[in-house]
């Protein structure tokens, strides 16, 4: 089949899936109802497929880096769509599986009601200020870790680590097929729980499941120890696995793409770093075991601004930070400075600058 072809039948498929569903399209997170509209705030896309009465059957909209679109497609949400439809025709029968789907108990109802947001009102002002007076999903990752941080608490790892992406335990999802393995990593909970390339996700811990971000909130509700059953398919064939999650598996996820992280770098001066590669590390002088965290990029204004007022520039290279000098990715940096560091403190930081040692103390907010 030619090309085009191909993407007329495909739009004509999704045409006629999207023919079953009322669609409602929420472009703003003004008086969103947060006991019900649980997902990934940092996405740029996100369904939900839902009865009449508010049960929801299912998610679509994942994202693992800042490309926005390696992990979703056109092919997959119709894929998606025609689960949701399954499970449509099975309701009310099938009610008592879609329980752990549904929203839990949020810290308040609305956004604007979080402490930072009360500047915002419930509606958008589109005849005068609209971008002002827009509020960005993103806001209320922002909005709850602002919570713990002015309480001077630590982030819990599901506040730091959110919805979880199924790499984040060894699976690799195809993005055009419906929640199905596309590769295992060796040594990771999948590969022992026995999964493989092509099988297929029917159920999670009891939920059926459409797609990769109906995993993803399977994960985010998970423990930091635990144990999730799953039913998969694969040649016509089910089976029953048990995927086993150590303590800290969340922190193998990377935070760096999230629009949200902007808000924890502020948190540490206002710095943007990234690990230097074996060859960049050559050319610096550095060897590959130890920390060599660059400046990518550094604020200059307002709480953004602080490591610059301190003295840190664009392409230092930190070396060693509170005494750690192992090598660590910006994450990991991340990690450890919003759970050592509270508010007020200063941590002392070793930079490379043309080729010099310096002393430097980042400011922490």
């Amino acid at each position: 089949m030619d090309f085009d072809g191909q993407v007329v039948r495909r739009e004509l498929r999704l045409k006629a899936l999207m023919d079953q569903f009322v669609c409602v399209r929420m472009v703003q997170a003004n008086a969103m109802d947060l006991n019900l509209f649980q997902f990934d705030y940092d996405l740029t896309f996100a369904a939900f497929f839902m009865n009449a009465d508010k049960t929801v059957y299912g998610r679509y909209g994942s994202r693992s880096d800042r490309s926005a679109v390696r992990d979703i497609s056109m092919q997959g949400f119709g894929d998606a769509m025609e689960g949701a439809l399954e499970i449509h025709r099975g309701y009310p029968a099938n009610r008592e599986t879609l329980a752990g789907k549904q929203g839990h108990k949020s810290r308040y109802e609305r956004p604007e009601q979080y402490p930072s947001l009360s500047g915002f009102k419930a509606d958008i002002d589109y005849l005068g200020q609209v971008a002002r007076s827009c509020m960005h999903c993103h806001q209320i990752s922002d909005a709850e870790r602002m919570v713990y941080r002015n309480q001077k608490e630590s982030f819990p790892l599901k506040v730091l680590f959110p919805w979880p992406m199924p790499a984040t335990i060894g699976m690799e999802m195809d993005a055009d097929k419906r929640a199905t393995v596309k590769t295992v990593s060796e040594n990771s909970p999948a590969s022992a729980a026995g999964l493989n390339a092509g099988d297929a996700i029917l159920s999670l811990n009891g939920q059926p499941i459409l797609s990769t971000a109906d995993i993803q909130w399977v994960l985010h509700h998970s423990e930091d120890i635990d144990q999730l059953k799953a039913v998969v398919r694969s040649a016509d064939k089910e089976r029953e696995l048990t995927l086993s999650l150590a303590a800290g598996w969340r922190t193998k996820g990377d935070i760096t793409w999230r629009t949200s992280t902007w808000d924890l770098r502020r948190m540490v001066g206002g710095v943007l770093l990234k690990d230097l590669t074996d060859e960049e590390r050559e050319q610096a002088g550095i060897g590959t075991a130890g920390l060599a965290l660059k400046v990518e990029h550094l604020g200059q204004h307002g709480q953004h601004g602080a490591a610059f007022r301190v003295g840190f520039r664009k392409n230092d290279i930190f070396t060693a930070y509170d005494g750690r000098k192992d090598r660590a990715t910006e994450t990991e940096f991340l990690m450890y400075s919003l759970d050592a560091m509270k508010p007020g403190m200063k941590m002392p930081v070793t930079v490379l600058r043309e080729q010099k040692e310096m002393n430097l103390m980042l400011p922490i907010q």
